[in-house]
């Protein structure tokens, strides 16, 4: 589809924003923002550039549909990932919180963390025992300018 058929779509659903994941060489490659309006997409930094995902399957942890979420971050991660997690939750109308506050409030949260090389990694946990549910996302970068 294309990106004006994207903003058409989206506004038949009364949709004010899109994330679109686009796919490089058979994976997922890049994660890009939009809001909708009525001349069609513009597109909300930051452009989140893909190294890996770890499907939600792999984990083998039984899930039920969550109706809303927190996004939380490790107290010990890097200044660029805490701008993506407030930068997606602002996006997503998410509140930020530490791990502790999301478990008395939701019954999981989009968790943000830097991995052993650095890199940012979003996943999913579930509550109260903050249970990796996947998927999990490897970024190998992250472009912060506006794009047209």
């Amino acid at each position: 589809m294309s990106l004006d058929g994207v903003a058409e779509k989206a506004l038949g659903l009364n949709a004010d924003r899109v994330i679109i994941i686009n796919r490089w060489k058979g994976g997922p490659g890049k994660i890009e923002l939009f809001r909708v309006n009525s001349g069609g997409l513009t597109p909300v930094p930051p452009l989140l550039y893909i190294a890996g995902v770890r499907l939600q399957r792999e984990f083998k942890v039984e899930t039920r549909p969550i109706q809303s979420f927190g996004v939380t971050t490790a107290p010990e991660g890097p200044p660029e990932t805490a701008k993506i997690a407030n930068s997606l939750a602002s996006f997503l109308k998410a509140s930020v919180l530490s791990l502790r506050e999301a478990v008395s409030k939701y019954r999981a949260s989009m968790h943000f963390s830097s991995n052993a090389s650095g890199r940012t990694e979003i996943t999913f946990l579930l509550f109260p025992k903050a249970v990796e549910a996947g998927p999990r996302i490897t970024l190998s970068h992250t472009l912060w300018e506006n794009r047209k």
